[in-house]
């Protein structure tokens, strides 16, 4: 797997900080100064500024209101890339391809059925993934209609979790409809709408942002450490560190050494995969938690358990009626 599968780009990262500097949250300087300097930002480390941002922020709402906050500076060069598309399909169209320039969070994908169309987003995140989701389909309800000179009238958002707060406190932030527990996170509208201009169109300014985003992605695809080290995690989640090591070359003392050059850890890569890996396995339902603890390495039940509730904070059955 590249590194472009494990990172964000630092100006997403930089949106976090914004948030927490204008309500007063001061983060863990030793997790900010990981953030500095970096031309990526592993998502193991993204992870660990969520949980934190979330915690400290205690409004439960705070994804939704970070999304409200997002600028097109927010989503680097492809940010840019989409407002200067020609039409709002077209820029959809290039952020299903260009997204992992801003970040490994999860996918996107365009769908039309007849007059009807959507914007769809699958999130591949194990820690605050609700919070997460919403951050991403207000930021792009917010930016696409300011893209489209706000004449964009979506017809609803859809999202797979339960509320996290009130109706009320929703209503009171989005102007459209709101569909829970949907099984899905997408934002709906009438497929005419994709034929609308966008008031940043530039295609001159288009056309050389794309051979950027796509310079971008093929540096990207070099291999880092600690995305090599997650690769080999999936295939193997029974493995220790030093077996690990052994197939990527290294000792196992030599791993973290370099690993901690990144500002991250043998220990912290595991877990946030098995974190991953543990709540797909649940979202799928079609192994039980026995199953999913032996797949996984863990010596029984009660030890995945404890795992999960020090990762969820909840235990895996709970998370499991949650979906």
């Amino acid at each position: 797997m590249s590194s472009v599968d494990h990172s964000v780009t630092p100006l997403y990262a930089q949106a976090l900080l914004q948030s927490a500097q204008r309500q007063g949250i001061t983060l863990p300087a030793e997790l900010v100064a990981r953030l500095q300097g970096n031309e990526r930002i592993p998502l193991a480390v993204q992870d660990e500024l969520w949980e934190c941002y979330c915690e400290l922020a205690a409004d439960p709402l705070a994804g939704l209101r970070l999304g409200l906050d997002i600028q097109v500076g927010h989503l680097d060069s492809a940010g840019m890339l989409l407002v200067t598309c020609e039409t709002l399909g077209e820029a959809l169209a290039e952020q299903v391809e260009y997204a992992p320039l801003i970040g490994a969070g999860g996918d996107f994908q365009l769908l039309q059925d007849g007059d009807q169309a959507a914007i769809d987003y699958q999130p591949h995140l194990a820690v605050r993934q609700a919070e997460r989701v919403e951050a991403v389909l207000a930021g792009q309800l917010n930016l696409t209609r300011w893209a489209t000179g706000g004449r964009f009238t979506p017809s609803g958002i859809w999202l797979a979790h339960a509320p996290l707060a009130p109706l009320d406190d929703y209503r009171a932030l989005i102007d459209c409809p709101l569909h829970f527990e949907a099984g899905c996170n997408r934002i709906t509208f009438s497929a005419d709408q994709l034929e609308l201009p966008q008031i940043q169109a530039n295609s001159a300014l288009r056309d050389h942002l794309r051979q950027l985003a796509d310079q971008t992605l093929a540096s990207l695809g070099q291999h880092s450490l600690a995305a090599e080290v997650q690769a080999q995690v999936r295939s193997q989640p029974r493995w220790g560190k030093e077996r690990i090591a052994e197939q990527l070359g290294l000792s196992g003392r030599h791993l973290n050494r370099k690993l901690g050059e990144e500002g991250l850890s043998f220990k912290t890569l595991r877990e946030s995969v098995l974190q991953e890996m543990a709540c797909q396995a649940l979202q799928q339902g079609r192994l039980s938690v026995a199953q999913i603890a032996e797949q996984l390495g863990f010596s029984d039940e009660n030890a995945f358990v404890r795992a999960f509730r020090r990762w969820q904070g909840e235990t895996p059955a709970r998370y499991k009626a949650g979906l």
